[in-house]
C-alpha cells in the first residue's frame, strides 16, 4: 500500500507502506548504523522523530524480547531503503513489519532514503508527516500538517518518557555479551533520573555492583538526597534539553553533593546546570560510527550517538574542561569537574547498538562512587 514522506519544505518522497497505516509527525533524521535496528526503535531519545537509516537492507534479523531498550517503539515513523522479505536469525520472534504493526507505528520503504539524507545534511533535519495507507494520496494535506505539527526547539520532551514512580533495577546483561562486568550488585546506591533511560545503561550500573533506583525525572533534589545515594546518574532523553528547566535546577543543587555521571540529555542538563549553554545542531550526530576524541589520554573512540543538541563551544562552564571532542565537526562530547566530581559524555558508552569503546567510563563513574567526590584525574 502507498506510502509518503512530506516535508515541511515541501519536499515528498514516495515509497511503500508496511507496519501501522494512518498519518503522523515528528522530526525527520537519519542513523548511520550497520544494524540495532530493535534498539533504535526502543530508545526513548527517538520520542517524536521519524528515523530514517542509512543502511540499504533491514529487517532481515527480525525482532526479539531481548533487544529492546524500553517497553516500547519511541519513534514517529521508521524509514527503510529495502525491508527484507526474509527473516532468519536464531533469535528471531516475528518480523519487523509485524512488530510495528502491533506497536501502532507507521513505516516505509523503498523510500530513496540517499536523496532523503542527502536533502537532511543540506537542509538540515526538518518537521515532516508520514503517512501509510489512504491519507498518503493527499501529498499537499501532509506538508501542510508537516508545517503544523511541533519544533523540536523549546520541546520539552522528558515529562511523556520518564517513569511516573521510582523502582529498583535489578537485571544484569547477559554474560555472552559482557563477560568481565558480573560483580554482586550489593554494592553502593546510585540514583539514576529517568529522562528517557535506556535499559543497557541501566544494566551497565547493576552488572559493575552498584545498587541502582530509577527515579522521574521531575524529583526534587531535597528528596534525592533524602535517599542518601553514593552516586547520582543523568539518562538520555528526547527533546531540547533547554527546557527541562526543573531538572537543570535539581541537578545544580546537587552538583558538589555526590559524584554525578550524565549521558547524551544528562550530558546537555549537567551542562546547563554548571552554567553552559545549549544549541540545536543542523542535523545530529546518529549512528555507532562517531569518532570522538579523548582529550585526556589521545585515544580515539568510535562510538554510539543519538542527539539533535549539543553543549555549546562558547560556554562558561565555571571550571569544568571538556574532555572529549567530536573529530567529524568538534562538537563538545564530553565534560567534567574534578574538584566537583562530575562528569558527562554527549555519546552513548553503553551502546545498544553500537561498540563498546567507551565501557571505561562507567568504570570511572564506579571508582567516583567508591572514593565519594572524585572523577578519575
Amino acid at each position: 500500500m502507498r506510502g509518503v514522506l512530506a516535508l515541511e519544505d515541501g519536499r515528498t518522497f514516495e515509497g511503500v507502506g508496511f507496519g501501522a497505516e494512518g498519518v503522523e509527525t515528528g522530526e525527520v533524521v537519519f542513523n548511520t548504523s550497520m544494524t540495532g535496528y530493535q534498539e533504535i526503535l526502543t530508545d526513548p531519545s527517538y520520542y517524536k522523530q521519524i528515523v530514517t537509516m542509512t543502511v540499504s537492507h533491514v529487517g532481515n534479523t527480525g525482532v526479539n524480547p531481548e533487544d529492546i531498550e524500553s517497553a516500547r517503539v519511541w519513534v514517529s515513523g521508521f524509514i527503510v531503503r529495502s525491508l527484507s522479505p526474509v527473516v532468519s536469525n536464531w533469535r528471531e520472534r516475528g518480523t519487523l513489519d509485524e512488530y510495528l504493526k502491533a506497536q501502532g507505528v507507521i513505516g516505509l520503504s523503498e523510500i530513496a532514503t540517499r536523496a532523503l539524507v542527502r536533502h537532511i545534511r543540506e537542509k538540515g533535519v526538518m518537521r515532516a508527516a508520514i503517512a501509510h495507507g489512504e491519507a498518503a494520496y493527499d501529498t499537499a494535506a501532509l506538508v501542510v500538517t508537516a508545517r503544523q505539527s511541533m519544533d523540536m526547539s523549546g520541546a520539552n520532551l522528558v515529562d511523556a518518557v520518564t517513569t511516573p514512580e521510582p523502582y529498583n533495577w535489578t537485571a544484569r546483561s547477559d554474560p555472552q555479551w559482557y563477560r568481565d562486568n558480573h560483580a554482586d550488585e550489593s554494592g553502593p546506591l546510585i540514583v539514576a533520573y529517568d529522562f528517557g533511560i535506556k535499559h543497557n545503561i541501566l544494566r551497565m550500573l547493576t552488572d559493575r555492583g552498584l545498587r541502582v533506583t530509577v527515579v522521574p525525572a521531575h524529583m526534587p533534589a531535597s528528596e534525592v538526597k533524602a535517599m542518601n545515594p553514593a552516586g547520582v546518574f543523568l539518562s538520555n532523553g528526547p527533546g531540547d534539553p533547554a527546557a527541562v528547566t526543573y531538572a537543570i535546577d535539581n541537578v545544580r543543587q546537587l552538583v558538589g553533593e555526590t559524584p554525578i555521571f550524565g549521558i547524551c540529555l544528562g550530558h546537555q542538563i549537567l551542562g546547563l546546570a554548571l552554567g553552559g549553554k545549549t544549541e540545536k545542531m543542523r542535523f545530529g550526530h546518529r549512528g555507532g560510527n562517531q569518532p570522538v576524541r579523548n582529550l585526556l589520554t589521545g585515544v580515539v573512540e568510535i562510538s554510539s550517538h543519538n542527539h539533535g543538541f549539543a553543549v555549546s563551544e562558547d560556554s562558561q562552564l565555571n571550571g569544568a574542561e571538556v574532555t572529549h571532542i567530536n573529530l567529524n565537526d568538534h562538537t563538545i562530547e564530553g565534560i567534567r569537574d574534578v574538584e566537583k566530581g562530575v562528569f558527562s559524555v554527549q555519546y552513548h558508552p553503553e551502546a545498544a547498538p553500537g561498540p563498546h569503546d567507551s565501557l571505561y567510563l562507567f568504570d570511572e563513574f564506579v571508582r567516583a562512587v567508591h572514593t565519594g567526590d572524585k572523577v578519575a584525574e
